[in-house]
């Protein structure tokens, strides 16, 4: 499993800064009974100023999944916490500032490692190691306001008029995932 705290940890200034806010707003210790996973652009170093800092979780009691994020993070930045359905599943998601990030902590009952945000970022990661140069261009188009799936169908040319589900079918293809 891709450790996305460490690259983190170990990485540019934005970065260890991301790594800092996780570590202090204590989010991986506070919710570890929904096995938090921090995904997105950030670990894989393809964020922007308008990028969130992403922790996917596995929730199967939402009642107490909700009233967990309302004592831990209530009292955060523009705190707000909306369910709904995607693909099907029922999800909730919170959205914070704290130092300066906006987190989205979101969770679904899958396992956090079959689901699509986690899928998304070890494909991207991929791709980008074994094509550094298309890091700069998908910044790019994610600074235009492409958002990152779509970013990377372009930039890697994968066609389809559904960039989050062609994508992982791209990705199984290669045997990334």
């Amino acid at each position: 499993m891709f450790d996305s705290l460490e690259a983190l940890r170990t990485g540019n200034d934005v970065q260890k800064g991301v790594y800092t806010a996780i570590i202090e707003l204590d989010v991986i210790r506070k919710l570890a009974i929904y096995n938090p996973f921090v995904c997105g652009t950030f670990p894989i170093n393809i964020y922007t100023l308008q990028s969130d800092v992403d922790i996917i979780m596995e929730v199967h009691d939402f009642e107490q999944f909700k009233i967990a994020l309302i004592v831990y993070f209530g009292d955060k930045n523009q705190f707000r916490i909306k369910e709904k359905r995607i693909r099907g599943r029922k999800v909730i998601k919170a959205n914070f500032s704290f130092q300066g990030f906006a987190f989205e902590l979101f969770g679904q009952a899958q396992a956090v490692e079959e689901q699509y945000a986690y899928l998304h970022m070890v494909i991207e990661h991929r791709l980008l190691q074994q094509y550094p140069e298309k890091r700069e261009n998908i910044i790019k188009l994610k600074s235009d306001g492409i958002k990152t799936e779509p970013a990377i169908c372009m930039a890697f040319e994968i066609e389809g008029d559904h960039p989050y589900e062609d994508l992982i079918f791209y990705g199984k293809g290669l045997g990334l995932i």
